[in-house]
């Protein structure tokens, strides 16, 4: 290999006749001079592309609106303290219809499971032998009304003889004896007739009370004695009114009369409460009764007391036996504070709400709820005031210290605002 050493006033620098590193180095400063060529080009694209950016970006990004909710004034009102308890009824008068006399069966003349009205033939017992006995028994009072009339027709001959010394004094004693003698004989006579009589109409067995029938225990032609379980035939209960029975603990009558010394629930000027129900498929009974007793005790096994309501039942919709929701009205709350359901959220630390303050801005206000208020709202018992106003509408937008817009109060608003009926309570009598 023959190398050519090249001298210049700036540099020295050996030189190869070979080909091969030749072509190399010259690629190599080509592709710089390339690269080089290239660079001003990529600078440009990428001066291009941030004035791009720039003229797409607005020139100062807009303030995002406060959000916009619906708020409703807090307004204390007295509201009604109504009491639910399970409860179940009660026929007010279940009398079992009993055979008093023995005999065959003959008829049973009534429809089982239908009305009754009281003294309607139920079941007919064979007459004919207690008509015998009474037939006896007028022939036996005869018999001794006849020897009663013969005693008092001689003591009437005797007594005037006797008082002239005409007769004895023992025959006065023994005319005076045989007619006190018939006149008892004629006395029991007539009892034994009574008696015979009243068995007679025993063999017809009438309703005891206008009520609902059960059905019939014996059937006809069957031999019923009075004095065995068969005599019991069927029963009576009557439902118009119906009893409701309930039970009030401990518990409840001493939360009751804690709000009551509080003045957080007030009781009813007459002392008279009222008592409506719910049916199990959650329609409201339309009639109302009272409370007409009230067990003295509490049980010992249960530590509750027995209330008991009379109702009303003129179209039969109650049966005894039914569970009903029972639900005490006469206490009132007053000054209650009531909001809707929704507008109580659960935090960590217990229920809150947003309150709006005087310069339209948000703020959590922790509150105490008691109970459910119709369908839809909550009894407020702490926490809150009268003039709050208490986000309804929009509490996902909310941010503490934020402002907020008030939405404009629209038609019906304000009919959804007024008290609605209790729907449930928990816990008082």
């Amino acid at each position: 290999m023959h190398r050519k050493l090249c001298l210049s006033p700036s540099r020295r620098y050996f030189t190869s006749e070979m080909p091969s590193v030749r072509s190399h180095r010259d690629a190599g400063t080509d592709g710089f001079r390339s690269m080089n060529r290239a660079r001003p080009r990529a600078v440009a694209a990428l001066c291009a592309f941030a004035l791009l950016c720039a003229c797409s970006k607005p020139e100062a990004e807009k303030q995002r609106p406060a959000p916009q909710v619906k708020v409703m004034t807090v307004a204390p009102a007295t509201i009604p303290y109504n009491v639910s308890f399970v409860a179940q009824t009660e026929s007010s008068r279940q009398v079992d219809v009993v055979a008093r006399v023995s005999g065959f069966l003959d008829r049973i003349a009534y429809q089982e499971g239908d009305m009754v009205q009281e003294s309607q033939v139920m079941f007919q017992l064979d007459q004919k032998p207690f008509q015998a006995q009474v037939d006896a028994a007028k022939g036996e009072l005869l018999s001794q009304q006849a020897r009663f009339k013969t005693a008092t027709a001689n003591l009437k001959r005797i007594r005037p003889l006797a008082q002239k010394d005409a007769l004895s004094q023992a025959d006065l004693d023994r005319a005076q004896g045989e007619f006190d003698a018939a006149k008892s004989a004629v006395f029991a006579a007539n009892a034994k007739l009574r008696e015979n009589e009243l068995n007679l109409s025993y063999t017809t067995i009438r309703a005891p009370v206008t009520g609902v029938a059960s059905r019939s225990l014996q059937r006809q032609g069957v031999y019923i004695n009075a004095l065995s379980d068969m005599a019991r035939l069927t029963y009576v209960a009557a439902i118009d009114p119906i009893w409701v029975n309930f039970n009030v603990s401990q518990n409840q009558m001493a939360q009751l009369r804690n709000l009551i010394g509080k003045g957080q629930v007030q009781e009813p000027g007459d002392h008279v409460l009222k008592v409506s129900l719910t049916l199990s498929e959650g329609n409201v009974y339309p009639e109302t009764g009272e409370i007409n007793f009230a067990e003295p005790n509490f049980s010992p096994d249960t530590g509750s007391f027995l209330v008991r309501a009379v109702i009303p039942n003129p179209e039969r919709a109650l049966r005894p036996g039914m569970f009903v929701t029972a639900k005490l009205q006469g206490y009132v709350r007053p000054n209650a504070i009531v909001v809707p359901q929704l507008a109580v959220q659960q935090g960590a630390n217990g229920h809150l709400v947003y309150v709006i303050k005087a310069d339209n801005t948000a703020e959590i206000r922790p509150v105490v709820v008691g109970d459910y208020y119709g369908d839809k709202d909550i009894i407020i018992d702490e926490g809150l005031k009268a003039g709050d106003r208490v986000v309804t509408e929009g509490m996902l937008k909310v941010v503490p210290g934020a402002p907020v817009q008030i939405a404009p109060e629209q038609q019906g608003d304000a009919e959804k605002k007024a008290p609605a009926k209790p729907k449930r309570k928990q816990s008082g009598p």
